[in-house]
């Protein structure tokens, strides 16, 4: 894709988004997320081939679905309130129709299957833009429309999320799949505390996306796509290793690091509000999604290459790619945790 139209196309993504964040009425809602849709799909075709093309229509049905559930719901709740405006939603039909458009813009299970399905087909710079960039619209409406939505569907979405997230990546090869259901995996967390206490989702979401960019843009600079692929990074880039072994145990939630304080703070608001059983539940489910990262640092840091790289003369050139963005991203993504107090007064 040619910079120019790269740029008009880019800005439209942005300003769709923005459009949606900077709203109180329906209808400019409504046309900031399709602007947003209509421009990603020159994004996700970037590198023109079948599945490419494949992925994109996958994700315009999916979408365009989504957008017309979402247009219902809001023509019924302004046949019965007679107002466009966000905060007002007292019919649970409307409540309920509006949640499913936004559920499905998000990837949340049930309605979770085309996720792993465009995010493969896609390269992984779209990718990237797909599992961070894309989560922040809808879930911006979901957390102004939080007081009204009914908490049992939430609270079933984000069940069905967390074990789909977990089982799905489990035996998934292809490192594009498997942050996929990651991602299914944490949106799950985000709708379960949005009920209770919708400003440690923009806290969880924050920390999901600085993690997830780290993630791809080290398999980006890697070139990696496969574990098998991921497994020759330590004989090449050994830093880069090392790193990748961070942000994975990071993004599975492990106490020294960053992607520990969302999941706590959730599991302590969910506990605080009596949902001490659904907090445990979470908690051992996370366990899965832990393994299958696991198996990703196994791979990549633990185990080693067949033939150790003892030749003076470099193997392969070095990697001209930006890293610029790199470096502070993956200091967010590990080293937040001591900063806990002062992170949770920002929120």
């Amino acid at each position: 894709m040619k910079p120019p139209i790269l740029a008009i196309v880019m800005s439209t993504v942005i300003s769709g988004t923005i459009m949606v964040l900077i709203s109180s009425h329906w209808l400019t809602i409504w046309i900031g997320f399709e602007m947003n849709m209509l421009a990603i799909i020159p994004i996700l075709m970037k590198k023109f081939n079948p599945r490419a093309m494949e992925a994109s229509t996958k994700y315009f049905l999916t979408q365009a679905t989504a957008s017309m559930l979402l247009m219902l719901g809001i023509i019924i709740n302004l046949l019965l309130t007679g107002q466009w405006t966000v905060l007002n939603m007292p019919n649970p039909v409307a409540s309920n129709m509006m949640t499913a458009a936004l559920a499905m813009k998000l990837g949340l299970s049930p309605f979770h299957f085309w996720v792993p399905e465009v995010t493969q087909g896609v390269p992984m710079s779209s990718g990237m833009i797909l599992l961070t960039w894309q989560k922040i619209a809808p879930l911006s409406i979901l957390y102004q429309i939080a007081p009204s939505m009914n908490p049992n569907l939430l609270m079933a979405m984000a069940i069905m999320s967390v074990l789909v997230g977990g089982w799905g990546g489990l035996n998934q090869t292809q490192l594009r799949k498997i942050l996929a259901y990651s991602s299914i995996a944490h949106m799950g967390w985000m709708i379960a505390v949005t009920t209770y206490n919708p400003t440690l989702m923009l806290l969880n979401l924050t920390i999901y996306i600085t993690m997830t960019l780290g993630t791809f843009m080290l398999f980006m600079l890697n070139s990696s796509t496969t574990t098998l692929s991921l497994s020759h990074t330590w004989n090449k880039l050994p830093l880069i290793a090392s790193l990748i072994l961070m942000t994975m145990l990071s993004l599975g939630g492990l106490p020294p690091l960053s992607g520990f304080i969302p999941k706590w703070m959730i599991i302590h608001e969910l506990t605080k509000n009596d949902m001490a059983i659904m907090a445990t539940f979470m908690a051992m489910t996370a366990l899965l999604n832990l393994y299958f990262y696991m198996r990703l640092t196994y791979a990549t840091a633990l185990t080693m290459f067949p033939s150790t790289n003892i030749m003076k003369m470099k193997w392969q050139f070095e990697s001209t790619k930006n890293t610029t963005l790199l470096p502070p991203l993956i200091m967010i993504s590990t080293m937040l945790l001591p900063l806990t107090p002062m992170v949770l007064t920002l929120f």
